[in-house]
């Protein structure tokens, strides 16, 4: 890419989009695209059409997603692979047909198997069921990942999925009723600390910059709690979902970004494949070997000389995991809790665990900083900022 490329960032106020248009703009590049979902609704094709026709992007970054955590994967089941197909069917399709250069796709590791093998290879993607809880929204992410690699396949294009292990940064979701694990649980025991220390200036600045069910800080007190309460949060005592013994894997949401934009200056189609397998498949191959000239758009994977292509995409993280109660003792430790924190165990755990092995990308040339006692801190003085 030149510094001068038009970049198209979707998703730039998310956690990781706006990270990564950080990124780009402090490594000096100049032309970034970005729309908010009021200036343009993905899910509208015609409205997505019109931007690509007008703006004419050369690399595209799909960050946009309908994300959320456990609680609202089981809450919103349609929605989450609905809305996520439309989003990468509009922005892949539209990138295919005006000529983008290259296009990086954001997924998940929740794209693996429940049982998985741990760590997760690529090559596990497809091998057995997925966990019930996030099985829409893995699935919407395995077809975009699919399509990136379909159409790298069939037509010679250069697009690059890659899939983030938890994330956690600045700009994360803090909600309560559709946040990740992290942020929610560090929301819940700092507004038990805050009710601990009978602090309702802050318990209200913090309902009013994000309110809970519709509930604000202009709430009486007692409705504040018993919103609360709903969520685990008392006065003294969290309740966390699960038995707290699920193993997780997280990545500082900037370095996720680092990650991305080295993918996009230094990484191909051909890199992961292979160059033999690439030059071959978009000169076309037949099955004794020699050319076929009749397959010139890059039909590679249906030349069987070059065998089954396939799980192209790339894992991105630490390599590294706790567990939910470690994760919890270390926020009350980052928080300063006096209170306990306990966990339900007539909820549901989720994947017991989701290690991912980042082979593929150190041998791209890349590799994480941040360790998790770093990032948690970092993220609580975020949040603290954000409240002021």
């Amino acid at each position: 890419m030149q510094k001068t490329s038009k970049i198209y960032v979707a998703g730039h106020r998310g956690l990781v989009g706006s990270a990564i248009l950080h990124n780009l703009q402090q490594k000096g590049y100049t032309n970034l695209l970005t729309r908010t979902h009021a200036e343009l609704d993905l899910l509208d094709a015609q409205a997505v059409k019109t931007f690509f026709d007008t703006e004419q992007p050369e690399y595209v970054v799909l960050a946009a997603a309908f994300v959320g955590g456990i609680m609202a994967n089981s809450l919103y089941r349609a929605d989450f692979i609905y809305k996520n197909l439309q989003i990468q069917q509009n922005v892949i399709g539209e990138s295919f047909r005006h000529g983008v250069k290259k296009l990086l796709f954001l997924g998940s590791t929740c794209i693996y198997p429940k049982n998985a093998p741990q760590p997760m290879t690529e090559d596990a993607l497809l091998t057995s069921e997925l966990e019930y809880t996030n099985e829409p929204y893995a699935i919407a992410k395995i077809a975009g990942l699919k399509m990136c690699e379909a159409f790298n396949l069939q037509y010679g294009t250069d697009y690059i999925a890659v899939m983030p292990t938890n994330l956690y940064g600045p700009n994360d979701n803090f909600h309560l009723e559709n946040s990740h694990v992290m942020p929610a649980m560090m929301r819940k025991i700092y507004l038990s600390h805050l009710l601990m220390n009978n602090d309702w200036e802050r318990i209200r600045r913090d309902l009013d910059l994000r309110p809970v069910e519709g509930v604000t800080g202009k709430n009486t007190g007692e409705e504040i709690q018993t919103v609360l309460a709903k969520y685990g949060i008392h006065t003294g005592k969290v309740v966390l979902w699960g038995t707290g013994t699920p193993l997780r894997e997280f990545l500082w949401s900037e370095e996720m970004a680092d990650a991305s934009v080295y993918i996009l200056e230094h990484v191909g189609f051909k890199d992961i494949i292979g160059i033999e397998k690439y030059s071959a498949s978009l000169c076309g191959v037949a099955v004794d070997g020699s050319s076929d000239r009749n397959n010139t758009t890059g039909r590679g994977g249906a030349i069987p000389a070059l065998g089954e292509i396939r799980n192209c995409h790339i894992n991105v993280g630490t390599g590294k995991e706790l567990t939910i109660r470690q994760l919890s003792e270390l926020i009350v430790q980052t928080v300063g809790y006096k209170g306990v924190v306990e966990f339900d165990s007539s909820k549901p755990d989720g994947t017991m665990r989701k290690l991912i092995d980042v082979s593929k990308l150190h041998s791209l040339g890349w590799h994480h900083k941040i360790e998790i006692e770093e990032g948690v801190s970092r993220l609580f003085d975020w949040y603290m900022q954000s409240l002021q």
